[in-house]
């Protein structure tokens, strides 16, 4: 974890602080979850091969366009990093429409209609956690243009890595239907969703422990099964 002193500016403000301090008395459980990250991951990536194989196959065939996603996320201290997806959308989707992806959403493909549901096209980013751009838990990785938006407080989630899932990742799972029935999706997602989001990033940081991280990943297996 940087010292205070290293942080990007817009970090060090006093809502922040409060986090980083809560943080800064946890720093063997940081190492521990960064130790189950990589070790996880790893074991992940060799027993999904096979899944990841055939999923890659069915989009070549089901779509022209590459096999991966790539898209510019933000993740620990702001940085910017590549998110590795499945690609469920046809080709250059981002230029087709807005950044938020829609209940029933033109732009998806029929393979990636498939493998959304399924989130197996978040697979790839057992990837991203492998190299610390992410982690099992944590919150969501946002596009830079949602986190410009950020309120001072909310930049305390990037004190520690994005995240495949969260809390906030089950209880909003169905966001795109919710957003599907706003006139102004962008606005509504901005203004209401994304708020709400973050109170419980926000308490997943005051409240972080190993036993929580491995409550939410818990309920994320179950959610998934259900």
């Amino acid at each position: 974890m940087r010292s205070w002193e290293k942080l990007p500016e817009f970090m060090r403000n006093d809502e922040v602080r409060v986090y980083y301090d809560i943080l800064s008395e946890r720093k063997l459980s940081l190492v521990v979850k960064r130790l189950f990250d990589i070790v996880a991951s790893l074991i992940l990536l060799v027993l999904l091969l096979p899944v990841m194989m055939v999923t890659a196959i069915a989009i070549v065939i089901d779509s022209p366009g590459p096999v991966f996603y790539r898209q510019k996320r933000v993740t620990r201290y702001g940085r910017v990093f590549m998110i590795h997806k499945f690609r469920s959308m046809v080709t250059d989707a981002d230029h087709k429409g807005t950044l938020l992806t829609l209940n029933h959403d033109e732009r998806i493909t029929r393979v990636g209609r498939f493998i959304r549901r399924h989130r197996l096209d978040e697979f790839p980013q057992l990837l991203d956690i492998l190299n610390g751009n992410m982690s099992f838990v944590g919150t969501r990785p946002e596009v830079e243009k949602y986190v410009a938006r950020y309120s001072p407080e909310m930049y305390a989630t990037l004190l520690m890595p994005a995240g495949i899932t969260s809390r906030a990742s089950i209880l909003y799972r169905n966001e795109d239907r919710l957003l599907n029935r706003s006139n102004d999706p962008e606005k509504t997602y901005i203004e209401n969703v994304m708020p709400e989001k973050m109170k419980y990033n926000l308490e997943m940081i005051r409240d972080f422990s190993l036993l929580s991280e491995l409550k939410i990943l818990l309920e994320t297996v179950r959610t998934i099964v259900r």
